[in-house]
């Protein structure tokens, strides 16, 4: 997803991709800790792309 695509976005659509992907970071770090994932750098592109969104929401928050 693309930073343009993101701040289309309206408030509720990036709480809930926020919640969504934070849920799949931890299952995915589970279990990858378990059993080697077939591909681990998604960790790290999912938990970048949660960060994104904070980043718009706090962005949004402080422009109010």
């Amino acid at each position: 997803m693309k930073a343009s695509e993101i701040r289309e976005l309206t408030v509720e659509e990036l709480e809930e991709r926020v919640e969504e992907l934070s849920l799949e970071y931890t299952k995915m770090k589970l279990t990858h800790a378990i059993s080697p994932l077939e591909n681990p750098t998604r960790i790290r592109e999912t938990k970048k792309m949660v960060a994104r969104l904070k980043t718009e929401l706090r962005a949004r928050e402080l422009a109010q």
